[in-house]
């Protein structure tokens, strides 16, 4: 909130000097605007990648129209939209964080708080509007967007990844190849994803410090608890935290056991807070950890759709199908919203007949009860 006597940030007046006499005075106004709109958001405490993307789709789409803003209309966004999809492929999410960038920016721009439809009257005898509308941009109905065809994998899969994983641990040490020590870190990788329900970036991002003895659960040791520093950010934001409580002993035995007796052997390891760590002593990326569970799913002869997250999908299925709380799965995998957890969710045949049954059985015993 603005105090009395203060000045938004990047109100047009201290941004344009009045009666200057501009040399270029649409390129002017507009880099003014963007600087405005820049200062208004670090205001916001909005992270810098953030505020730099939206503005880079915001000359994206100056440049698309051939307009400035103050001629913008909403014609300009609906061919914009129609180009993004037909030509593009953009997925909706895409379309969506394009759409709302330039909706806040338009926001910004006709506030009574700037002074930009004025100066745009005084200067060119038009203003900036809306453009943004709910029948002409793509309605945010779900947090979760990602490719449908992404599905759980099954227990069976799970199992099959698993022990194949294991099996490239032990084809490496019969042989004598260096890459013992990689087979084992990928595998406890993909066990520590699926153990604890975690994404590609969460997992890469752990440090050794990162465990910590839960009181209600003290046979699993000082792995009881993981904080995951870097969870998915929104609207700006930095990364999340939160505490994911160990719900899986296998999980917890393989990851210990990695840290206790696989990690020290890898080279340049002292002092380095990484949990996985790549043969130069770095940290291990997303990326690699996506390209070796494709290899390993190519060469099971698996669904090409599957990729590390669907370990993330299977833990929110079979944690439901257990008969966990659904409440306490959605704050294990730091859901916003249950409906998220829901589109998670791909539980088994199995499952939805014995629910099915039980729920008969219910509606029996109440029938057989009424008077």
């Amino acid at each position: 909130m603005v105090r009395g006597g203060e000045e938004p940030p990047g109100p047009a007046r201290l941004l344009l000097i009045d009666g200057v006499s501009l040399l270029h005075p649409e390129d002017a106004v507009f880099e003014a605007m963007l600087e405005g709109w820049e200062r208004q958001q670090r205001g916001r405490r909005l992270e810098a990648d953030t505020i730099g993307e939206r503005v880079r789709v915001v000359r994206r789409f100056t440049e698309f129209s051939g307009e400035y803003p103050w001629r913008w209309t909403a014609t300009h966004m609906d061919e914009w939209s129609t180009t993004l999809i037909a030509e593009f492929g953009r997925a909706k999410s895409t379309i969506r964080s394009y759409q709302g960038a330039i909706r806040q920016f338009c926001d910004f721009l006709t506030s009574p708080h700037y002074a930009w439809v004025g100066e745009c009257e005084k200067r060119f005898g038009t203003h900036p509007v809306q453009i943004c509308h709910e029948w002409n941009t793509a309605a945010h109905l779900e947090e979760y967007e990602g490719d449908a065809d992404r599905r759980p994998m099954t227990r069976e899969e799970i199992q099959a990844l698993f022990d194949y994983a294991d099996d490239q641990v032990e084809h490496a040490v019969r042989r004598g190849r260096k890459g013992a020590l990689q087979a084992y870190r990928d595998a406890t990788v993909f066990k520590t994803i699926y153990g604890w329900g975690l994404r590609c970036r969460e997992v890469s991002r752990l440090d050794v410090t990162d465990f910590y003895r839960n009181p209600k659960a003290p046979e699993l040791g000082r792995f009881g608890l993981m904080t995951v520093r870097y969870g998915k950010a929104s609207r700006g934001s930095g990364p999340r935290r939160r505490t994911v409580a160990s719900v899986m002993p296998w999980a917890v035995e393989s990851l210990e056991d990695y840290l206790v007796n696989i990690r020290p052997r890898f080279r340049h390891q002292a002092g380095h807070k990484a949990v996985w760590l790549t043969e130069r002593g770095g940290r291990l990326q997303p990326r690699e950890i996506e390209e070796r569970f494709a290899t390993y799913r190519n060469a099971l002869g698996f669904d090409e759709d599957l990729v590390p997250h669907c370990l993330r999908h299977s833990y929110v299925t079979h944690l439901i199908e257990d008969g966990t709380d659904p409440k306490f799965v959605q704050e294990q995998v730091g859901h916003r919203f249950a409906s998220t957890t829901a589109i998670y969710t791909g539980v088994s045949n199995d499952f939805m007949n014995t629910m099915m049954r039980k729920a008969l059985d219910r509606a029996f015993a109440a029938e057989g009860e009424m008077p």
